[in-house]
């Protein structure tokens, strides 16, 4: 199965599956191969192919080497009585894993040919008549019931912004959204939860402190603080700045209080950052690009 499990990027968990024999009259392993397919696409896990797995069997002439016979799908007394058994696992694509027992000295090409060309049909029927009929792909969406685990990539040099000082702005996130996070030294970002739409708050939270901050975009943010001279919007989380009162409104603004107060969601957009970090809003320029969009 290992060949087409995904990467921990593309499904960051610990995968451990279970097989559970009740009876055996055949090849417990490659039994096991079929259902752990079954139950992965199942589970939600994205595997890359089905595989199926199954074994053929040998009796040879002992008088006479040349004489022999293979088979498939062997049954306990087939294997206990037979000379060989030659299971293999894969996909339609290819081979994922073989085992051989054997009795003999040795497989000619023959019989090694055979037993391949054997297994091969045996392989494509179980993928094609069992597995993908049961369940054609693996489910788009994990169980309810399952631990949910984001994963994503930040600019590592953003792994202080998103921690904080002292830890408070993690802290916050973790507060807000009741997830787990762990922060790799690369930049790589797990988020654990119980709640898929709390992870994905979460997320959003972690990709706006990481997001690099240009002249010209548009956010919407919330004014945190009103003064005399202007507001102070946060529009992304630890990402605050100030609309100026000549930028407040495209008439003039007498008092700050008259446009917005504390609280109040307002569209804003990035006009400069200054050499200390600062960063200037508009409101004004953002209602005109809004503007804008509408007539176009």
């Amino acid at each position: 199965m290992e060949p087409v499990i995904p990467s921990e990027e593309e499904f960051p968990y610990t995968i451990r599956v279970v097989s559970e024999v009740l009876m055996s009259n055949g090849s417990t392993s490659q039994g096991s191969v079929c259902g752990s397919t079954l139950a992965l696409m199942d589970a939600g896990v994205p595997i890359k192919k089905p595989v199926a797995g199954i074994s053929a069997g040998l009796v040879v002439d002992e008088n006479n080497p040349d004489r022999f016979v293979t088979f498939m799908d062997i049954q306990g007394i087939e294997d206990f009585f037979g000379d060989m058994d030659f299971k293999v696992a894969g996909t339609k694509d290819g081979i994922t894993a073989i085992q051989v027992d054997i009795k003999v000295d040795g497989l000619t090409e023959e019989i090694i040919r055979q037993a391949f060309e054997l297994t091969r049909k045996g392989r494509l029927h179980i993928i094609d008549d069992v597995l993908l009929k049961a369940i054609p792909e693996p489910r788009k969406e994990m169980s309810k019931y399952a631990p949910k685990i984001i994963s994503t990539s930040i600019n590592p040099d953003k792994i202080r912004e998103v921690i904080g000082p002292g830890g408070k702005m993690i802290n916050k996130i973790i507060d807000e959204t009741g997830v787990k996070i762990d922060i790799n030294d690369d930049g790589r970002v797990y988020i654990f939860s119980s709640d898929s739409e709390a992870g994905k708050r979460a997320l959003s939270m972690i990709e706006g402190i990481a997001k690099e901050i240009e002249p010209g975009q548009v956010f919407m943010g919330r004014v945190i603080r009103v003064t005399s001279f202007g507001a102070f919007v946060e529009f992304l989380p630890g990402k605050e700045g100030l609309v100026h009162i000549s930028k407040l409104d495209k008439k003039r603004v007498e008092k700050v209080e008259d446009i917005v107060n504390v609280g109040d969601q307002i569209l804003v957009k990035v006009m400069e950052i200054d050499k200390q970090g600062r960063i200037n809003l508009s409101r004004k320029d953002a209602m005109e690009g809004e503007g804008e969009s509408k007539k176009n």
